[in-house]
């Protein structure tokens, strides 16, 4: 097996009212997470690379402007950190960029080693941020 057969996303869309709001968020958390931004109009936001044949497993996130989402506890959507550190400063810098407190970090229950932190965006969507590793 390679690696693009252990994937399960290519690339996830997601809404949001305001975008000036969402970029200072999203830019914010995503510089921590070290994602890079690959566009940006006044109705959408791209973070991440697109999947190309060459390159299967990359991962890319769509944010666009529309009707603020209905709340819905139980949706999220998870960025991988590569160290505790990167989960600390994603809730930091999304907590300074207009986010909300929807989980400090921590340790959590899932695994011996599963370090998150969850945040409301300025629409209410819920992102998480972990770091699987033991240190």
């Amino acid at each position: 097996r390679g690696v693009a057969d252990d994937l399960m996303l290519d690339h996830i869309s997601i809404t949001v009212s305001d975008i000036s709001a969402a970029e200072r968020f999203y830019d914010a958390i995503m510089k921590e997470l070290g994602v890079v931004k690959v566009g940006r109009r006044e109705d959408w936001l791209g973070y991440g690379e697109r999947s190309r044949p060459a390159y299967p497993e990359r991962v890319y996130i769509s944010i666009r402007k529309g009707d603020k989402p209905e709340d819905a506890p139980g949706r999220h959507w998870c960025f991988k950190a590569k160290w505790r550190t990167q989960v600390d400063a994603f809730w930091d810098a999304g907590i300074a960029a207009g986010g909300a407190d929807d989980g400090a970090p921590g340790l959590r229950s899932y695994h011996a080693s599963y370090y998150a932190a969850f945040l409301r965006d300025p629409d209410g969507n819920r992102i998480e941020a972990v770091c699987h590793h033991a240190v």
